[in-house]
């Protein structure tokens, strides 16, 4: 039921989409704008050619759910040890589909991936006040590496 996602995927990933844009949008309307999407029809064509960012999705005749991933290495740095890293950029799950255990079958499965291309560690980063997201990848077993703090000042 998971797989990489294709073209034939796009619009059910737009759909969901719109869903995660709403959810950071009612937490940060400073920041998001209402009913749009991260990535138009064309962008997620292009986008999923490229291998470095693999998107899956949870399909049961219907896509249910995306996960977008970034594969990112470190190499030669003065600082840091070659390390490589995949970053999920998006998790979601159809609304009306929540509570059935397809969050974390997509996690499990870009979990598997990153463990099977090699990577060190899975990284993300979850809006304060995405309090349902922040559990979730808290019983998945992630835990906090670094903090983004803020000041607004307008």
């Amino acid at each position: 039921m998971i797989r990489k996602a294709n073209t034939k995927d796009i619009k059910g990933i737009i759909a969901l989409l719109h869903q995660v844009n709403m959810v950071h949008h009612v937490i940060r309307p400073d920041l998001f704008k209402p009913n749009t999407t991260k990535y138009n029809e064309q962008e997620l064509e292009t986008l999923l050619s490229d291998d470095s960012m693999p998107v899956f999705v949870y399909d049961d005749g219907e896509i249910r759910g995306h996960a977008f991933c970034q594969v990112n290495e470190v190499r030669d740095h003065r600082l840091l040890v070659n390390v490589k890293t995949l970053y999920i950029d998006d998790i979601c799950v159809d609304e009306s589909e929540r509570g059935k255990h397809i969050g974390k079958a997509l996690y499990e499965h870009v979990h598997d991936y990153a463990k099977s291309i090699g990577c060190h560690n899975i990284t993300l980063n979850v809006w304060e006040g995405n309090d349902s997201a922040r559990h979730f990848y808290e019983s998945m077993g992630l835990g906090i590496q670094k903090t983004t703090m803020e000041v607004i000042i307008t």
